[in-house]
């Protein structure tokens, strides 16, 4: 109950949560009762959305200008700066509603083009229900890593790479959603158990490369000090790591 409570605080969870349960109720009025097997098809487009996402936008080279850094640091650098945050566990509005939207509009636009006369039930099952349901189960994978929690073999599984992604190699294991980690493997961007042992933790491997009192960094910091409930301690400590 505590990792709900915690995912239902914030905008994003609800909103996608409604999101499916409209999806539910347009595919339920279609008339096409099939179209439920469409929701198998938004699981794996979910899966590889959230890796490219991670992967090409998350972890893209830290801007010069500080506004730009702000906005990359909001959306994943300040998570990696401080991991056990719980503000900043979650994937922010900014970036979660323009994708569905624009994952949406893609989706229908395709189906509509290829003269499907279901392209909005269709579309609904495949991007609301489907993708929906996924990115929750991301939600609930990726705060169950962060968390001291009683946790499923599954959840230890999932946290255990992802740590490696924190905490070893931020360029490995993108994945987080249970499952995910075979587009891992076929992009190469695993980890292989054997190389694991011998492999060395990255420089500054919570700050993504980056020196930990760059001032950039140092900027971003004091500017989300109030959001995200950052002492002056824990941002001085941060500049040391």
């Amino acid at each position: 109950m505590e990792r709900l409570r915690l995912m239902f605080r914030h905008t994003s969870i609800i909103g996608i949560a409604l999101a499916v349960l409209a999806g539910i109720l347009i595919v339920a009025l279609s008339g096409n009762p099939w179209l439920w097997a469409l929701v198998l098809v938004g699981i794996p487009l979910q899966m590889l959305n959230e890796y490219n996402l991670h992967r090409f936008i998350f972890h893209l080279p830290p801007p010069k200008r500080q506004w730009q850094f702000d906005i990359l640091y909001r959306a994943h650098y300040g998570h990696h700066d401080f991991p056990t945050n719980r503000a900043l566990f979650f994937a922010p509005d900014f970036i979660v509603f323009p994708v569905l939207v624009f994952n949406f509009t893609l989706v229908w636009t395709v189906l509509t083009l290829l003269g499907a006369p279901w392209a909005l039930g269709g579309t609904a099952a495949i991007v609301m229900v489907g993708g929906g349901l996924t990115f929750l189960a991301y939600e609930w994978f990726h705060s169950t890593a962060h968390m001291p929690v009683a946790k499923t073999a599954v959840e230890r599984h999932v946290t255990t790479l992802h740590n490696q992604h924190h905490f070893r190699d931020f360029s490995r294991w993108f994945h987080v959603t249970a499952g995910g980690e075979i587009i891992d493997r076929v992009m190469g961007t695993a980890i292989d158990r054997d190389a694991l042992k011998s492999q060395q933790r990255i420089e500054f491997i919570r700050t993504l490369g980056m020196r930990p009192d760059d001032p950039r960094l140092v900027a971003a910091r004091h500017r989300f000090a109030g959001r995200y409930g950052l002492d002056a301690e824990e941002i001085e400590r941060a500049a040391r790591a």
